[in-house]
């Protein structure tokens, strides 16, 4: 098992980890437009690690459209604080090394505490920005992690994405969201916020899922 997490002051919102409430859809935070959508994917534990490799290694940004411009992991021994399970609930911290893994061009692997640039648009709608990975989860049957905006993006907020395998051998991708507008165009007309997030999470399904067959 793998948990990391980081929190600090750098995120340019309050409520960290709050994609994980069970009540997000019904009390988001404050001027914030919550979205989720979750999917099931296919069966099995070799579709679990697969689509899980595949979201550790940034296939559902990439897939989105967008450009990794730079990443930067968190400097010194990973801390492995407060995380949540399925539920929402959080989880004790604690501390242990975390082995850095790498995809075939040297990007680093989702880990807590990291730091990315994306950069991107959405049907011409701005899409990238500064984020920070707030937890990251490797388990084994949850695996998963949250960004959080730190600026540069026209939205403040988290979303994170989430892949179970349960019991009955169904996979499933929850992708879980919050947006507070920030740029002048997005406070003026926040249903564009709700289009750019329906958009993004449409296109993380399709990076992530091969049965989702629907044409962009």
């Amino acid at each position: 098992m793998r948990r990391g997490t980081f929190k600090d002051e750098t995120v340019d919102y309050a409520a960290v980890g709050a994609t994980q409430a069970p009540d997000l859809m019904q009390y988001p935070p404050e001027r914030s437009i919550p979205a989720e959508s979750s999917w099931r994917i296919g069966s099995g534990e070799s579709r679990f690690h697969t689509a899980s490799e595949a979201l550790m290694s940034w296939t559902a940004q990439r897939g989105a459209g967008l450009t990794l411009a730079d990443v930067r992991p968190a400097s010194g021994p990973m801390y492995s604080g407060v995380s949540f399970d399925s539920e929402g609930n959080p989880i004790a911290p604690s501390r242990m090394e975390v082995e850095q893994r790498f995809d075939s061009d040297g990007t680093p692997f989702v880990s807590g505490g990291m730091t990315i640039q994306l950069e991107g648009r959405v049907r011409g709608m701005r899409a990238g920005g500064e984020l920070r990975v707030i937890f990251a989860v490797e388990e084994p049957r949850r695996v998963g992690f949250a960004l959080g905006t730190v600026g540069d993006s026209v939205v403040s907020g988290e979303e994170s994405f989430m892949l179970d395998w349960h019991d009955n051998d169904e996979v499933w991708f929850t992708v879980r969201a919050f947006d507070r507008p920030v740029g002048l165009f997005y406070r003026l007309f926040p249903r564009l916020v709700r289009r750019r997030r329906r958009e993004l999470f449409t296109r993380y399904l399709r990076a992530i899922s091969p049965l989702y067959a629907t044409s962009a």
